[in-house]
């Protein structure tokens, strides 16, 4: 399964579909995408960090899904905007140090009509993860994409 959407195209998307999510303020880069995954970071801004100087888990919870469904899934069918998130599970390991942060998402089964991956999440330098996230998307029929 090649990459249908390098990381310009993502861009060029995501700006025009989710400016809501991805903009120039966002502090989310697409750093690569690859076959059946990707790398995403987020650069650290103080509004993200809670009581007692961490990041919070919000927004870890949403890189974790930028990563696996903005940048994953879409990288592996095309502009899809109308796929959606239909679980999303994670597990807090450690507690994040006040940098960005780096997820690597990797898809485990892409279908005609669901998706699932797991995304990884670390503080940026460290080599321990400081989440660990499970997700499935449901894509709507007539994507083109094929069942694997």
């Amino acid at each position: 399964m090649a990459v249908v959407m390098t990381v310009e195209e993502l861009e060029r998307f995501f700006l025009a579909e989710f400016p809501q999510v991805f903009h120039s303020k966002s502090g989310l880069v697409i750093e690569a995408v690859w076959e059946r995954g990707c790398r995403v970071r987020q650069a650290f801004r103080q509004v993200s960090v809670r009581p007692g100087g961490t990041i919070s888990g919000p927004t870890m919870m949403a890189l974790a899904d930028f990563a696996m469904y903005y940048v994953a899934v879409l990288a592996a069918i095309g502009p899809v905007p109308l796929a959606v998130t239909i679980n999303l599970n994670i597990n807090f390991l450690r507690r994040p140090a006040p940098r960005d942060l780096v997820a690597e998402a990797r898809l485990l089964k892409l279908g005609k009509r669901l998706a699932t991956g797991e995304i990884t999440i670390w503080s940026h330098g460290e080599t321990e993860p400081v989440a660990h996230a499970t997700s499935t998307y449901s894509i709507p029929p007539g994507n083109g994409g094929e069942v694997l």
